[in-house]
Order: structure tokens, then C-alpha cells, then sequence
């Protein structure tokens, strides 16, 4: 078996085929040195409970199953793992049946412990955010993802499996019953292969000869870190009611398991799909961007949106503007530092964004062509869903 991709899902899958069946081969490729370089390593670290995704959605079931699976495993790790708490804010009235409408759906797909809040229950357990309604998810977690990639690849080394890292694929062939993949200039056989490329994911789809879409349009997210001083006027994590005309959640508040407390992300068009600072420019990433037909509507119909997002990136004071309505006393002296990660968003031919996890199945191939958030959390329960059955 072979799998392309060394992030979370990748090697999560990998592990999964290692514990079903030992006595099957498994070698891992990645082009980059470490595992976990790009996505899992750039993320929120948040274990999410499941509280947005649409009922019954793929989404919803992989992650209220693998938020337990996640919890389990870093217990019987010995990685930290802090169930800090959610709360979900709204600030106008206008926001409240919608704050409604989330509750409705993240009772129906299973999310514990849901609390409703007023304005005053909200003080309980964020004393310093102001809102007129709330939602709170005591099961919402942090944790370190790199700790917990790292901890799969051990697993997979211990299996006997093969990390093949600083070795990019340039070449995947389905011949008969086997699947030929070229890597830094050798060809190996294989059964199956799954791919697991992230932000690379359709590129290495049509390697194997699968359609141009999804296309990855990649979104950098920004983040600004609170000062130490600062760090206490947020306890966990406080988000903003999603606003449907948009497709991106807007700013929040993110406590880190190291402590630290990120604002962030905002969401700006990426000129390079792991352009981690602004002025980092691959040509061929924007051109496949700009000539990407579903790019070119979703642009046309989230222009305004894009020039907001594009402000705040540009101006820290317009940036904690946005928190400000959550957190009245943050001033601009309150952050230090900003730092960034890439969202390999697929966007389908007619401009839509693709928002469950998307699966192909090309015979002895299968690539996971979207695993947006919450695929972290989902890791072991996507590896599941991807892994049995495949060896019967």
C-alpha cells in the first residue's frame, strides 16, 4: 500500500491499514522533510465538537467520531489535551436565530453538553466578552497537532511501515492491478494508493488521472498573538456567529494548548499555495488560481468580502477592530506578532465552495480531494472511513 501525503490524514490512514493488517507493507511519501509541515502544522489546534456542519453530512459524522477516538488516543498518549471550552458569541440580534440554527443542528448531530447563554451567563465563562446571546461547547479541546502527527508516524514506524519524507511524487500510473508511483527518480508498485496531498491534493489527483476538479485555491489565514499581559482576558475559545452570505467564519479567539491566546484567522487569496507571509509568490500557483473558472465567480460574488479581509490583513488597528466587537478592552498594545496558515480551499467549476470532505475512487486509487477543517479532528475517524473495506 501506498499513501501520498504526510499530514494528519495521510499518516493517520497509514497507521489505520498498519493495525488492521499487520502483515500488509505500507510506505508513506512527502516531499517535505518533517511530517505535519504544512496544514496540520499551521492550524487553529482546536478539537472540534461538530457544532457548524450540516446534519447527517459526512462532516458532522467523522468528526463527532473522531473528536473520541482524538481524546482517547492523546490520553493513552500522554499528550496534552485540554478541553477549554467554546463559546459561541453573538453580538446583535440580528445573529441570534442563527446561533439558534447552529444549536438546533449540533444537538441533532450529537455535540454533549450544549449550554444556551444571555448576555450576563456569558460573563460565566468568558468575563471579559460582551454579546446579547451565546452558545457554549464544553467539550470543544486543544491540543498540538504536530505532537499528535508525530505520534502517528511513531505508530507507523513501530508497524513496520516506510516514511519515504524529502521524496516528492512526479509520477502515479494505474497499470492492471497495480498502481506505479515515481518518486525522486524510482518507481515503486503497489496494490492501492491513497492520496493525502492537501494543498496539493488535486495536482496529485491528475497525476493519477483524475478530473481537473475541485481545484485548490489556497486562502491564507492570518493570525495575531495576544501579549502575555493580555492573554488572560480570554479562558478559551470564543467564536462569531458565521455569517451564510460568507464563506469563510471570521475572526475569533483561540487559546493554545501552550498557553498563548491567537486572534485570528482572516482569510485572504494566497499567492502561493504554503505562502506563509505575504510577499511569497509562486507564478504558477496564481496562474492556476486566476485562470480557474470557479475562482473567477466565487470572486465575482464575494468581491466586498475579499476587500474586507484584505484590509485587515494591511491594518493590525482594522484587524483587532473586528475582535473588539467580542472584546471591547483589546487595544492594539495587547498583540504582538503575526504568524499564518494556508487553507487548501477546493472550489468547484461553478464557483462553489466544496465544504464536505470529497472522496474519489479511481479503481486501485483513492484520493481525498477536500478535507477542510474539521479534518484534523476527523483524522482517525477519516482513516476509518477511507481504510476499511479497502483490504477485503
Amino acid at each position: 500500500m501506498g499513501v501520498v501525503g504526510a499530514g494528519i490524514i495521510g499518516l493517520a490512514v497509514a497507521r489505520r491499514l498498519l493495525e488492521t493488517r499487520p502483515d500488509v507493507a505500507v510506505t508513506i511519501f512527502d516531499k517535505e522533510q518533517s511530517v505535519g509541515a504544512h496544514q496540520t502544522g499551521h492550524n487553529s489546534g482546536v478539537v472540534h465538537a461538530g457544532l457548524y456542519y450540516p446534519r447527517d453530512s459526512l462532516k458532522a459524522r467523522l468528526c463527532r467520531r473522531g473528536v473520541g477516538l482524538l481524546k482517547d488516543y492523546c490520553q493513552d498518549r500522554g499528550i496534552a489535551y485540554d478541553e477549554c471550552g467554546k463559546t459561541v458569541v453573538a453580538v446583535t440580534a440580528d445573529e441570534v436565530p442563527r446561533l439558534r440554527d447552529i444549536e438546533e443542528r449540533a444537538t441533532h448531530n450529537g455535540v454533549p453538553g450544549l449550554r444556551r447563554l444571555g448576555a450576563e451567563e456569558i460573563r460565566e465563562h468568558e468575563p471579559h466578552i460582551t454579546g446579547v446571546a451565546g452558545l457554549h461547547s464544553p467539550s470543544t479541546a486543544i491540543v498540538d497537532f504536530v505532537a499528535v502527527a508525530r505520534s502517528y508516524a511513531d505508530d507507523v514506524r513501530a508497524g513496520g511501515g516506510t516514511l519515504l519524507l524529502g521524496t516528492r511524487v512526479e509520477g502515479i500510473e494505474r497499470v492492471g492491478d497495480t498502481v506505479r508511483v515515481d518518486a525522486a527518480g524510482e518507481r515503486h508498485e503497489f496494490d492501492h494508493v491513497v492520496l493525502c496531498a492537501g494543498l496539493q491534493s488535486d495536482r496529485v489527483a491528475q497525476l493519477a488521472g483524475d478530473d481537473q476538479g475541485p481545484a485548490i485555491v489556497p486562502f491564507r489565514g492570518e493570525y495575531l498573538t495576544m501579549r502575555p499581559r493580555a492573554a488572560h482576558l480570554v479562558r478559551g475559545l470564543v467564536y462569531p456567529v458565521p455569517d451564510p452570505r460568507y464563506p469563510f467564519l471570521g475572526v475569533h479567539f483561540t487559546r493554545r494548548i501552550d498557553g498563548t491566546v491567537d486572534i485570528g484567522p482572516n482569510a485572504v487569496l494566497s499567492t502561493a499555495r504554503e505562502g506563509y507571509r505575504r510577499s511569497d509568490l509562486v507564478l504558477r500557483d496564481l496562474a492556476e488560481t486566476l485562470a480557474w473558472p470557479g475562482f473567477r465567480r466565487m470572486a465575482r460574488q464575494h468581491w466586498r468580502m475579499g476587500l474586507t479581509e484584505m484590509r485587515g490583513s494591511l491594518s493590525r488597528r482594522t484587524f483587532i477592530a473586528g475582535a473588539r466587537r467580542y472584546l471591547p478592552e483589546l487595544t492594539v498594545a495587547d498583540v504582538d506578532g503575526r504568524h499564518a496558515g494556508v487553507r487548501a480551499q477546493a472550489l468547484d467549476r461553478d464557483g462553489s465552495l466544496v465544504d464536505d470532505f470529497r472522496i474519489s475512487r479511481l479503481g486501485r486509487i483513492t484520493a481525498v480531494r477536500n478535507a477542510p477543517s474539521p479534518a484534523a479532528t476527523s483524522s482517525l475517524a477519516i482513516a476509518e472511513h477511507l481504510c476499511d473495506g479497502l483490504l477485503t
